[in-house]
């Protein structure tokens, strides 16, 4: 045999031998269909991933066998995701409580939580104290019952609430997401007057007696709210805390009745009564009805 014809023997060779090689190296239907299916084991799915990478042949083999519908979700979860909302820092722990993820954004949706509430109750607080340190601590007891009581009127219903619409189509009953912002109200103003608190040091645990009234008034506010409204409601018992003010002063205001354990037990029993009344007015939070009345007429709004 001549040099010629080796050499071409040798080069005809070769070239079957590539072939044969770039045979071996493309992934098998079976295994293809299988890749497509997720039910390649481990070795041979990193392997084939890693050969999909550089072979366009492959590649289009794939998208013939493969099921087109968990690309088209893939890709519709990753729009999702990357248009969904950035968690604030409420939310986020809120989430990190365990809390789920459609209650933590109505909670994080409260306006009371908002920095920016936060910080007018924090200077209300701080002024309050600060005349009570001037004038009498009976100004610091008579004002901090009232911040969750604007605070709760400020975190439901379609006049104050700038997110109600959305409450109103969450998979929620307005009766639970009333009780759960108000938990928070009260969670956010509880803290804040208790800090508060310690700018009395003089006064001891006298400048506690806050608590009690704040709690009644709130439950007071919201048994009102399904005649009167959110913010009809917190008018009415604001009005009335001040009334019951005015009436138990004593000539020497230094122990007003309505803080004195005489006065601290009625509040405690009022706020029983006005938790009972509201478990009973349940039914009236859940009713497709706004908690808002018309100005006219006094009927209910429809949604």
């Amino acid at each position: 045999m001549s040099a010629g014809a080796g050499m071409g023997a040798g080069a005809g060779e070769d070239r079957g031998e590539a072939a044969m090689g770039d045979a071996l190296w493309h992934v098998p239907d079976d295994e293809l269909g299988r890749y497509a299916d997720g039910g390649l084991p481990p070795p041979l799915f990193w392997s084939a991933d890693a050969h999909l990478l550089v072979c366009a042949d492959c590649r289009s083999r794939l998208s013939a066998v493969g099921d087109p519908e968990p690309v088209r979700e893939g890709w519709a979860r990753l729009d999702a995701a990357l248009d969904a909302p950035v968690p604030g820092p409420v939310e986020r722990l809120l989430l990190r409580l365990a809390v789920p993820d459609h209650t933590a954004r109505l909670l994080a949706a409260t306006p009371v939580l908002r920095l920016s509430w936060l910080i007018a109750v924090a200077v209300t607080l701080l002024l309050t104290i600060t005349l009570a340190n001037l004038a009498h601590p009976l100004v610091f007891l008579a004002v901090a019952p009232l911040l969750p009581l604007v605070g709760v009127a400020a975190s439901y219903g379609p006049r104050v609430d700038p997110t109600y619409e959305i409450t109103v189509v969450a998979p929620t009953h307005s009766f639970r997401l009333l009780l759960l912002r108000t938990a928070a109200v009260l969670t956010a103003t509880t803290g804040l007057s208790a800090l508060a608190s310690l700018g009395l040091p003089d006064y001891g645990l006298r400048m506690l007696g806050w608590f009690l009234p704040a709690l009644a008034l709130t439950l007071l506010s919201l048994a009102l709210t399904p005649r009167l409204g959110p913010v009809g409601g917190a008018v009415a018992v604001g009005l009335g805390w001040a009334v019951l003010l005015a009436g138990t002063i004593r000539p020497d205001p230094t122990d007003p009745l309505v803080f004195a354990p005489g006065g601290q037990v009625a509040l405690a029993v009022t706020a029983a009564l006005a938790a009972a009344t509201l478990a009973r007015l349940r039914p009236a939070f859940d009713t497709p009805r706004r908690l808002d009345r018309a100005p006219r007429t006094g009927a209910w709004r429809k949604p």
